[in-house]
């Protein structure tokens, strides 16, 4: 008896038991090396932006080129997203992802060893490219590692919130970067992130193993590849040369009627790169709309409000990050404690409307600001406010955006919510840019030249920005208000509990 009652001991293996907390842990680290990854590929926006002007000097190249920096970038990223997303799910995410860390990182040490224009324009389309591989592969990692409801609440609040703050993280370490080392070290920063984001990836990430792969659908890479680039091309070109410009509207016509060919092409194909059944959803379909609106509207006060801080106000790039360091506070709040928390519960439709009626909010405060304004009274509470309200639009929208999608799918719909936020973010540049340099020089029409009429110019041409972004963040609202459902977000039932450890 002594015998049979020891026997199955040994067999329960109680010692194997901890085993569940080591995967716990394991999917927040998991989180961890994630949330790097976005990191890195959302402050390359605006840090680069920041170290633009030390760089021209530097290499000596004009204004157009230096618009091409910034061009080239959106180019490669904005058109290959659906191809990277697609990519991830048929050669796997994990490997995608560490492609394109690698290929950002390697990217980013050319730019910044870069001797002239042309291979500093090469190497922002390289960072471009490997980011529209790396972006939807981290997304559809998080997508498929959290498949608890309240878990996935939580990770993708924090993932949110980094997407929403990124850009002002860019702000303020490009600012510190270029101040006191170099405007090399805006680049060269990301062989540090890709270093660490390459080591945890190795040990944290594991991904489900790859199906049986589908052809993959060359009529539609090539007329989305084809579509966004004349799109993106078009937008940059009205921002330089205006919308009267045969090249911009051309392009965007272009754009346009080739990307109507690939909606055509899709519903035809036996296997498409973009399933339709990825954006008819409703509860996507609102998602998506909801991000490119609010990406438009975002430019608003991140690109203006920064020349405000810096040409009237006249502080330096250090102070300038410094400056919306409470907005990134705002974003991180609301994020990771009400968006992570309700929206598995109650669904996105209150939040997504919320958060964009407080940035609305926001911005028509902002519109109070004159030449003479405070940082404490005037834009302070502005950027607050704005803060707390994008964090109730990027956590919940990103985690709407890939719910209740299928695993063979995760990657194209996590390319989607790229997609629309970088094209929402060129109209917006676009669209801003023009209505600002439209209201200056009507302001200045019949006046006499001189400092004080072209700064009173510029803020006319700053508040015209503000309200046009207050009435697109209510274009948010309405939309994410007629598209989103309310209640408990779709989860896959055939989804494992664990994909990381």
């Amino acid at each position: 008896m002594t015998t049979t009652t020891e026997r199955p001991r040994p067999a329960a293996r109680p010692a194997k038991v901890p085993a569940a907390p080591d995967r716990h842990t394991g999917r927040w680290w998991a989180l961890v090396v994630l949330a790097m990854a976005q990191l890195m590929v959302v402050l390359d926006a605006t840090i680069v932006n920041i170290a633009l002007p030390t760089a021209q000097r530097d290499l000596g190249f004009s204004d157009s080129g230096r618009q091409w920096v910034v061009t080239g970038y959106a180019l490669a990223f904005g058109s290959l997203l659906l191809l990277g997303g697609r990519l991830s799910d048929s050669l796997g995410r994990k490997k995608m992802f560490l492609i394109g860390l690698i290929g950002f990182a390697l990217a980013s040490a050319l730019g910044g060893a870069a001797q002239g224009i042309e291979m500093l324009i090469a190497a922002r389309v390289l960072q471009g490219a490997f980011g529209a591989a790396l972006a939807p592969a981290a997304l559809s990692l998080l997508s498929t590692t959290f498949t608890d409801p309240a878990e996935r609440g939580k990770a993708f609040g924090i993932f949110g919130a980094i997407s929403g703050a990124g850009g002002a993280v860019g702000l303020l370490l490009g600012g510190f970067l270029t101040e006191y080392a170099s405007w090399r070290w805006c680049l060269y920063v990301n062989l540090i992130i890709a270093a660490a984001a390459v080591l945890g990836a190795t040990l944290k990430l594991h991904d489900e193993p790859v199906r049986a792969r589908a052809r993959l659908d060359l009529p539609g890479v090539l007329t989305a590849v084809g579509g966004l680039v004349a799109l993106v091309y078009g937008l940059g070109n009205a921002e330089t040369d205006g919308w009267s410009d045969p090249k911009t509207y051309g392009f965007i016509a272009v754009g346009v009627i080739v990307l109507i060919a690939f909606v055509v092409i899709e519903r035809r194909v036996a296997n498409p790169l973009l399933p339709l059944r990825v954006v008819l959803d409703r509860n996507r379909g609102g998602a998506y709309a909801s991000v490119a609106v609010a990406g438009a509207a975002m430019f608003g006060v991140m690109l203006f409000l920064t020349y405000y801080l810096t040409n009237t106000l006249g502080f330096t790039p250090v102070q300038t990050g410094l400056a919306f360091m409470p907005m990134l506070g705002g974003i991180m709040l609301t994020a990771t404690t009400v968006g992570s928390m309700l929206t598995p519960r109650i669904g996105p439709r209150p939040l997504v409307p919320i958060g964009a009626l407080a940035a609305a909010a926001a911005m028509v405060y902002l519109t109070r600001l004159d030449l003479h304004s405070s940082y404490a009274g005037g834009v302070l509470p502005g950027l607050i406010l704005m803060g707390l309200g994008m964090g109730l639009i990027f956590a919940p929208t990103q985690n709407t955006a890939t719910s209740g999608v299928r695993h063979t799918d995760a990657g194209v719909a996590s390319a989607m919510i790229n997609t629309a936020q970088q094209i929402g973010g060129s109209v917006g540049t676009a669209l801003l840019s023009s209505f600002a340099a439209s209201a200056a020089a009507d302001y200045l029409k019949g006046k006499t030249l001189s400092p004080q009429t072209q700064a009173l110019a510029m803020m006319d041409s700053y508040h015209t920005v503000f309200w046009w972004s207050a009435a697109l963040f209510v274009v948010c609202a309405v939309v994410s208000g007629l598209l989103l459902r309310s209640g408990p977000l779709a989860v896959d039932p055939d989804a494992p509990p664990v994909v990381a450890h």
